[in-house]
């Protein structure tokens, strides 16, 4: 059975992002996108629109000092929807975030329209960045 082919569009936006090419990672996402991260940290929010989201990212790198980074373990995705079981690590300070975490995307036409991030451990990660 081949991989649905929003499984392969995330598979290298997550690439893109790795390598620190934001432009290449967002070049499938819509317009008006909006990105959603729960907990209490001073990152929680609503990001809309690329600028907004891209502006997310320059914090994460910001607050990691570069280090943040992704691990992809595994994909599901159909025309629709997509879910991506992960693994992120960071320092900051004396601080390290080493947690699973589960990326939900809502998808249109081959675009990314929209981003749920679910920690497994909320508090660990609302500890990490506040």
């Amino acid at each position: 059975m081949a991989e649905h082919p929003n499984v392969q569009l995330l598979r290298d936006g997550y690439a893109a992002f790795s390598r620190g090419d934001i432009a290449e990672a967002t070049k499938d996402w819509s317009d008006d996108i909006v990105w959603h991260i729960g907990g209490r940290s001073p990152l929680a929010g609503d990001y809309k629109g690329q600028e907004e989201v891209t502006g997310f990212f320059g914090k994460i790198f910001e607050m990691s000092e570069g280090n943040f980074e992704i691990e992809v373990h595994d994909i599901l995705a159909n025309d629709e929807h997509a879910v991506v079981l992960c693994h992120e690590r960071a320092r900051r300070n004396d601080k390290v975030l080493d947690a699973d975490s589960t990326h939900v995307y809502h998808l249109k036409d081959g675009k990314v329209t929209e981003y749920w991030g679910v920690a497994t451990d909320q508090r660990a990660e609302d500890e990490f960045w506040s």
